[in-house]
């Protein structure tokens, strides 16, 4: 009985992984479609939107699993906050099919406006799914765009277990969402113009996998034709636990001993 009402709880946790980051992407992906294709917006209005994706996507989910909504941030909460390990690639794989299933949506329901933009489906909208060096146009490379992964997703998780440790100044269960969706914006407007600030792994290859599938023969190379699509991958995975470690080393040690520590409402754009 005691694994039956197991499997039933992991079921219901992936599929609030997998709606929470449906919800992200959704808001993500459309708005650099509406940039990008439909010539409506700016670079702060992808931000902004990226950031109330997360928030809201965190509401979806944040009761059922503390909203993780990426593999990077999964993986450092079982690194780091005594997660389940058993539960880290059912989680990263329930993620990654939520930002697939939305990128489908975002690619149908643009198919007009992207194929008058770019009729070939070629690099010049690859970007509305998925991120490249330099945004495509910038004079960054492939190692450029790793090291950008890596730091951006430092930053993340370092901020992300500030605000979700009870024993610091974690903000009100209700108030969580709101915080980590400023941090999105805020790391969308300084660390967004070397790799489009992916910082998780689900996030892109999840709507990468959808562009290829729906036409875009350049979707796993960059603008250099280099092999880029393991650099979203595997750079937020670095430093995800770069980030998440530097917090535990550097201040959570410091920090009064309290009866509880744990997640308030994790997350990841």
């Amino acid at each position: 009985m005691a694994g039956r009402r197991d499997r039933i709880g992991l079921t219901g946790e992936l599929i609030a992984e997998f709606a929470g980051t449906m919800v992200l992407i959704l808001f993500g992906v459309g708005v650099v479609a509406q940039v990008v294709a439909g010539k409506l917006g700016d670079h702060d209005s992808i931000a902004w939107a990226w950031g109330i994706g997360v928030t809201l996507g965190v509401y979806v989910a944040g009761r059922t699993t503390g909203a993780h909504l990426n593999p990077a941030v999964t993986l450092a909460f079982a690194a780091f906050r005594g997660f389940a390990w058993g539960k880290v690639l059912p989680y990263a794989l329930a993620q990654t099919a939520g930002a697939f299933v939305a990128a489908l949506i975002v690619r149908w329901n643009y198919t007009e406006v992207l194929t008058m933009v770019d009729p070939g489906l070629t690099i010049k909208t690859q970007g509305v799914f998925s991120t490249l060096p330099g945004n495509g146009t910038l004079p960054v490379d492939m190692w450029g765009g790793l090291r950008d992964q890596v730091i951006g997703t430092a930053i993340l998780l370092f901020a992300i277990f500030a605000v979700s440790d009870v024993a610091n100044m974690a903000p009100s269960a209700n108030l969580g969402p709101v915080v980590v969706g400023l941090l999105i914006v805020g790391i969308g407007m300084s660390f967004g113009a070397d790799a489009g600030y992916a910082i998780n792994p689900a996030r892109d290859f999840g709507p990468r996998l959808a562009s290829y599938l729906t036409g875009y023969s350049t979707a796993w190379r960059d603008q250099y034709g280099d092999l880029y699509f393991w650099v979203p991958i595997v750079g937020p995975l670095i430093g995800g636990l770069v980030g998440a470690g530097l917090y535990q080393a550097g201040i959570a040690r410091f920090l009064p001993p309290s009866e509880e520590r744990g997640i308030v409402q994790p997350v990841e754009i």
